[in-house]
């Protein structure tokens, strides 16, 4: 029989962190992040990691594994979150994955196309053609070649129609057709959760954190990023709550506007995960209402985890 694994999906601010460890500290696990942005190194206020406290009290993987101006693509996460889950399991102990990047789970659970196709050159100048006549160019490119790729991007989303462009020009063949040829699921039964709330409180969950974030000293952390040479132009930090306050040290904008613009982007970010989340239809979700009793939730998802 395959081994079972937790997985706890959510929004921003929903609360993962509070069940995920709640879960653990219940059950024996250990927690692997699913977050694209917790993986690098001096990126903690903004990325809202769990604190050193918490991380001692319960063993985390997936996190400061990275520096910042480093890649990491959803395929490297899915191989080395596939090998730390197979450790845990050979511990005897229950992996938890938990996150937000609904790209970072599927590469983990079902797979992600693998091939060699890439040329740097050819990226370089579709992005140049992209500058040159608009990315609806290279979009309805991508509609004649690849429809069913098409379907599932968005059309303002720059780098995943030019990755499907570029494996196109250099194979011949739809990356559509060759990711299912090529996918792999994993090798485990995963059990989905997710944290549901009410737009409204959600909303009021992000207004919440942001203003933590920045009385916790987000600025001040990314003065430091600064300092250290890292800009927005580095993908891990081309990213909500990060490129505001950059902009904001450029004087760009004044603090009460970067301020709103962290809240109002991580709601639209928000909205975008959930829309991502509510497609899968394996997620069991939880509907929350404050005030909540996180043991409560957690002695739940292990009562069904642990049944035959």
């Amino acid at each position: 029989m395959r081994k079972r694994v937790l997985l706890i999906v959510g929004p921003t601010a929903s609360g993962k962190t509070q069940l995920s460890l709640r879960m653990a500290e219940t059950c024996g696990g250990e927690i692997v992040s699913a977050d694209s942005r917790q993986i690098y190194r001096t990126m903690d206020i903004g990325t809202d990691k769990p604190s050193s406290i918490e991380m001692e009290t319960v063993s985390h993987h997936c996190i400061d594994i990275k520096d910042p101006y480093e890649s990491f693509s959803a395929g490297e996460y899915g191989k080395l979150a596939r090998k730390i889950i197979s450790e845990i399991l050979a511990r005897g102990r229950i992996p938890i994955v938990v996150g937000g990047s609904g790209l970072y789970i599927r590469a983990l659970v079902d797979g992600v196309f693998t091939g060699n196709f890439r040329d740097s050159e050819l990226r370089n100048g579709l992005r140049r053609k992209a500058d040159r006549e608009g990315l609806d160019t290279l979009y309805n490119r991508l509609c004649e070649v690849d429809p069913s790729a098409a379907q599932k991007i968005h059309p303002n989303d720059q780098k995943r129609i030019i990755r499907a462009l570029e494996v196109f020009e250099i194979s011949g063949e739809p990356i559509s057709r060759i990711q299912e040829e090529r996918t792999e699921p994993a090798d485990f039964v995963p059990q989905f959760w997710g944290i549901l709330w009410s737009r409204k409180i959600l909303y009021e969950r992000i207004e919440r954190r942001v203003d933590e974030m920045i009385q916790s000293g987000l600025v001040q952390e990314v003065e430091k990023l600064k300092e250290m040479g890292f800009g927005p132009e580095h993908n891990s930090l081309d990213s909500v709550g990060y490129k505001e306050v950059f902009a904001y040290l450029e004087d760009s904008i004044p603090f009460d506007e970067m301020v709103n613009r962290i809240k109002r982007n991580t709601r639209r970010f928000a909205k975008k995960q959930l829309t991502w989340f509510r497609r899968d239809p394996r997620i069991r979700w939880i509907e929350l209402q404050e005030p909540v009793d996180w043991d409560k939730i957690a002695l739940r998802i292990v009562d069904v985890y642990n049944r035959p």
